[in-house]
């Protein structure tokens, strides 16, 4: 990507029974646009009676977007959604206010051997936001804007870019791109973004004045309008970004929020647990001993 300001390396961090590789926030570069938080989540090979299994826990002032390249899960979550995610669709959960969400292998796949790989990522809301109801959506991969043009192929995951506009439910001004190449070829995009941009790769090889990029990094831009890159054959990577919020967020554990007090707050709700409960679940995963 041109005008590089930051090149990011995927760092590992451990969900439970696997590793994921954690993007964003990056201590020099705490939010890219609205995304605060970017996890790539394998790709792992489970064996049969290994699950993924993250029990109920809260998340206050931002919307989660989930979506898998192998594998599914099951979200359940305080406003009684159950629903199964698979590869190329979007879940996106509006927290809002405060909703509790679990994450798990679907109960037919439990004792079978399986792959999963995903990303998992956070979108800060707008100030005047952060308190709003909680919601879910979910988009199947069928309604996910998708094209060719020039030997590249796009989808349009989220937001709004090339003059179309994904389905998932946004709530500011942003957006997510999936870009595949078949050959090696110049990708010239810049017209179409805005704000801040990023560039992660999730399989192939980047290039950009003479330097060459591989899986496990983002690039960040310092002027999104000036996306230009160059990617390999069989390439795969994802842009995102948009325009930034004037406040500051602070994230803590699941927490997004543009006011310490009111993750202070949230942090006192989930000790006592006067969170919202999932139906049918009993477990959770309890507020951690970290300093804020």
């Amino acid at each position: 990507m041109s005008n590089l300001q930051l090149i990011i390396e995927e760092r590992a961090a451990d969900i439970g029974n696997f590793m994921v590789g954690r993007l964003l926030p990056f201590r020099q570069k705490r939010m890219v646009g609205p995304f605060a938080f970017i996890d790539h989540m394998g790709p792992a090979h489970l064996k049969a009676g290994e699950n993924l299994d993250v029990p109920p826990h809260p998340h206050i002032g931002l919307s989660t977007l989930t979506f898998l390249f192998e594998g599914s899960i099951i979200h359940k979550d305080s406003l009684g959604t159950e629903i199964q995610i698979n590869p190329g669709a979007v879940n996106w959960m509006t927290a809002g206010i405060g909703i509790v969400h679990s994450e798990r292998t679907p109960e037919k796949l439990r004792e079978q051997e399986k792959n999963l790989h995903g990303l998992q990522i956070w979108v800060a809301l707008p100030k005047e936001l952060e308190k709003t109801a909680p919601s879910f959506a979910h988009v199947d991969a069928k309604d996910i804007p998708s094209w060719e043009e020039n030997g590249l192929h796009y989808k349009l995951i989220a937001g709004r870019a090339f003059g179309k506009s994904s389905p998932v439910p946004v709530h500011s001004d942003l957006y997510f791109i999936e870009i595949k190449s078949t050959q090696r070829q110049k990708v010239a995009i810049g017209e179409h973004l805005f704000g801040e941009s990023a560039l992660y790769i999730l399989e192939g090889k980047v290039f950009n004045e003479g330097y060459e990029y591989e899986p496990k990094q983002i690039l960040v831009a310092k002027d999104a309008s000036l996306c230009e890159f160059e990617m390999e054959a069989n390439t795969t990577v994802y842009i995102f970004g948009g325009e930034t919020f004037p406040e500051e967020r602070f994230i803590h554990w699941n927490f997004v929020a543009s006011s310490k007090e009111t993750i202070r707050e949230a942090r006192e709700k989930w000790e006592k647990q006067e969170f919202p409960k999932v139906p049918g679940e009993t477990d959770f995963v309890p507020l951690p001993d970290i300093t804020f």
